[in-house]
């Protein structure tokens, strides 16, 4: 008998083979193995006993112990997807995730930050050569904390003023322009960057790649110190695909610089920008 322990663990190898995000793999995986561990405390160790009751049990006590509709509709999700595999594979007859409803919840709009603070935040980071190119970087070209972290010094050219985006996970390959701002931090960063074979465009004091959490850290840091409050790493991205669109930039040139899989991504910022939004300029918006 494959048990629901030898399930998770196949669960967690397929999505790996499939090439999905490290995040999205750690998050189904912790998510599936909780689920495991409540239904074997409840008696149930073999997948093909599990029904829709259980699942919608489960549900509930997550509400119970206050989980956030959010987060029991992204357990949900997880379960769906793993209990589909099970059927896949032919480990289960019957989908009993099929019927299971998520919690109904809504979705809190992007956090897009005005320019008194996102200028507050450059001001913040000043005296930091390396963070405010950090900083700039996320701001000016809309890229993510992960797909900047993988920077390597020969993607930024700045004799063209363009910035190769190499592929990150499951994220898009594409090349973004490098406005004056972006590219005047970056040249004012390089000869600071500690000498190292390392080819990371982004190190640390003793020459190492400089990591997602290193970089979140800092910039919650300045964030703190320019007083913005409620505002993520992510939001500096949000607020470049928001201020592209809001200067006429065309959608279409938005959602393929920010790597953006589908248009429809794109377009649901056009509800939460104020002022003129008819396409036309080519030029990006310098923040």
């Amino acid at each position: 008998m494959v048990t629901l322990r030898d399930s998770h663990q196949q669960f967690v190898g397929h999505l790996k083979g499939k090439s999905r995000a490290s995040a999205t793999i750690l998050a189904y995986g912790k998510d599936i193995q909780q689920l495991v561990d409540y239904l074997q405390i409840s008696g149930k160790s073999d997948p093909k006993e599990v029904q829709t009751e259980d699942l919608q049990t489960f549900m509930q006590k997550l509400a119970n112990e206050h989980y956030t509709p959010k987060s029991i509709s992204r357990k949900t999700n997880s379960t769906k997807t793993f209990f589909k595999f099970l059927k896949t594979s032919g480990l289960i007859a019957s989908d009993p995730a099929d019927n299971l409803e998520h919690p109904k919840f809504e979705n809190k709009p992007p956090r897009i930050l005005t320019k008194l603070e996102y200028r507050s935040l450059r001001d913040a980071a000043r005296a930091d050569i390396r963070m405010l190119a950090v900083i700039e970087l996320l701001l000016q070209t809309g890229i993510r904390i992960g797909e900047l972290a993988k920077l390597r010094v020969e993607d930024i050219d700045l004799e063209n003023l363009t910035l190769h985006v190499p592929p990150f996970e499951n994220t898009r390959e594409r090349t973004i322009p490098l406005n004056k701002a972006a590219a005047e931090a970056i040249k004012n960063y390089l000869p600071k960057r500690t000498k190292t074979p390392n080819h990371a465009l982004f190190v640390t004091k003793t020459g190492r790649p400089l990591l997602i959490r290193n970089i979140r850290t800092a910039i919650d840091r300045y964030f703190k110190a320019a007083d913005i409050k409620e505002t993520k790493v992510n939001d500096l991205r949000h607020t470049w695909v928001a201020y592209q669109l809001q200067a006429g930039v065309p959608m279409t040139m938005v959602s393929k610089l920010a790597g953006h899989k589908r248009l429809s991504t794109t377009e649901k910022y056009l509800q939460f920008i104020q002022g003129q939004t008819v396409e036309g300029k080519v030029k990006l918006e310098e923040l």
